[in-house]
């Protein structure tokens, strides 16, 4: 029963950064760092829950999450494709936008209640032992379990896929192939944010159904560090964001049935994990896994193409 209900935690806390890592992995395939994660996330938090608020209706706010990151995320995009701008400082930036505005405009709807989305169990599939706890959750982290496979489908599976991979490979050569390089690269980003949008509408709606002010607590900066960890698949994003909801699901527990330990330790250990996943790939990298896409935050300019 113990395990059942931390795999349970496990998978509620870790939805949120899935989202956010596969929309990531999308944008990085194509060639483009987004490091504004965490500000498209606080975005999308905060107009989901505002839209759902509004109407009363949680998929149109689900929408408007998808929606407003990814016209927030457009505007990094053209940043960094079209006038070829520093993708670092544009993401940055961004973050720094999201966490501004949100602050600002979300103020007001501080302590509002709000009904999120509840538990729907799968008929049979409920029932099975442990892991049956996977399938008795909300419509939001089956739509994550639907991404995974469908991502990782379209990725390596489709033309589409083919050529979003190309651009983050050797842009030019795409581009010699009749590959507009720069609306695949433009459109990737562009839904990338959308999906770290849905991460953030996922806290607000279901995690935790009410807005509170920077409610990510860094779990942007978690999705740009799993990218790293689950070398760009969407299979390992999946293992690697339920490994860090497991972390933290587990300091909670911990807490609450009380322990020496201090509570602020307890709190670091999602972050240290974090990093201890930096230097693992950060080692694998040096011995020759080549892994990340070849051309990677290198802005492509068709008048240099050799």
């Amino acid at each position: 029963m113990m395990v059942e209900i931390l795999l349970d935690a496990t998978i509620r806390s870790g939805t949120s950064i899935l989202f956010a890592t596969l929309g990531e992995i999308i944008t990085e395939r194509s060639g483009i760092i987004n490091l504004g994660v965490e500000g498209l996330m606080l975005i999308g938090a905060l107009g989901g829950f505002y839209i759902s608020y509004l109407t009363g209706n949680l998929f149109l706010g689900v929408l408007a999450s998808f929606v407003l990151a990814s016209i927030a995320g457009m505007i990094h995009a053209f940043i960094t494709v079209y006038l070829r701008g520093n993708q670092i400082v544009s993401g940055l930036a961004l973050t720094m936008f999201g966490v501004g505005i949100t602050a600002l405009y979300g103020k007001k709807m501080i302590g509002v209640p709000l009904s999120g989305f509840k538990k729907i169990s799968i008929p049979f599939l409920s029932k099975i032992p442990v892991i049956g706890v996977m399938f008795n959750q909300d419509l939001l982290v089956y739509l994550s379990y639907f991404l995974v496979i469908a991502l990782s489908f379209l990725l390596f599976r489709t033309k589409l896929g083919l050529k979003i991979r190309m651009c983050g490979e050797n842009p030019a050569a795409a581009d010699t192939a009749g590959i507009n390089v720069f609306r695949v690269r433009f459109l990737s980003t562009i839904f990338g944010s959308g999906l770290a949008g849905l991460g953030g509408a996922y806290l607000s709606l279901a995690y935790t159904p009410l807005w509170i002010e920077n409610m990510t607590a860094g779990r942007g900066w978690i999705a740009v560090a799993l990218v790293i960890f689950a070398s760009w698949y969407c299979y390992r994003a999946m293992f690697g964001a339920y490994l860090f909801g497991g972390i933290s699901a587990l300091q909670l527990r911990l807490q609450a049935i009380g322990t020496n330990v201090s509570a602020h330790i307890l709190q670091m250990l999602p972050y240290i994990f974090t990093i201890v996943v930096l230097v693992i790939a950060t080692i694998r990298l040096e011995k020759g896994a080549k892994v990340e896409p070849e051309s990677l935050g290198i802005a492509y300019d068709r008048e240099d193409r050799r």
